[in-house]
């Protein structure tokens, strides 16, 4: 089974931002206006450059600050060992953010991560960001005919995931919940060791 991880929370912890903001709680506001925005644009049929959008949600004097932080970010305690043993049961393993390629790129290689993926994918690719359906289906055509399932810590990440035709894994991060009335994921855990235990249990590797 073709393994495609969310990256920003799911896989990347974003406190380390929270020295640029002044606090988590300013941290978590930026952020939230970032993907609402990001939300409204895929909405209304429009694309722009997630970074740009990351950049402008910022007030002016920290904005420098983001774009270096945001490509240095560590994993996750949970993530390394849990992408580890779903690599060796053998899962296929790709990322798909909605960040440029060249930033994607930069956040695996500077958290380690990068060697524990195949490719990695972003909604640029697409000329959509996610939840859009066209980001999944870049993937989903790099991989024809293999089962994939989604992986992500975003209830809207999970919609968009399920209408495009992949089945889906909610990793349940502080702060985090499915949405209320949407499709509900095929698997949750509170992080990706547990996540992976549970993939591995249920036989979908192959």
């Amino acid at each position: 089974m073709l393994c495609v991880f969310d990256i920003n929370e799911t896989l990347l912890d974003l406190a380390p931002l929270d020295d640029v903001f002044g606090s988590a709680e300013a941290r978590r506001a930026w952020f939230a206006q970032v993907i609402h925005t990001a939300l409204t644009i895929t909405a209304t049929g429009g694309y722009r450059d997630f970074a740009a959008i990351a950049g402008a949600a910022a007030d002016e004097d920290v904005r420098p600050k983001v774009g270096p932080v945001l490509r240095g970010l560590p994993a996750h305690p949970d993530v390394p060992g849990g992408l580890t043993r779903l690599r060796e049961a053998g899962f296929t393993l790709v990322a798909l953010g909605n960040s440029p390629l060249a930033t994607i790129e930069a956040q695996m290689s500077n958290s380690g991560l990068r060697d524990h993926f195949t490719a990695v994918f972003s909604a640029e690719q697409a000329g959509a960001l996610k939840p859009a359906a066209a980001p999944y289906r870049t993937v989903l055509g790099a991989y024809p005919g293999q089962d994939a399932i989604m992986i992500a810590a975003h209830g809207w990440d999970i919609a968009g995931a399920a209408a495009a035709g992949l089945r889906t894994a909610f990793v349940e991060r502080p702060g985090q919940r499915q949405l209320p009335g949407g499709p509900t994921a095929d698997f949750s855990a509170p992080d990706i060791e547990v996540l992976a235990t549970k993939l591995i249990e249920a036989g979908t590797a192959r």
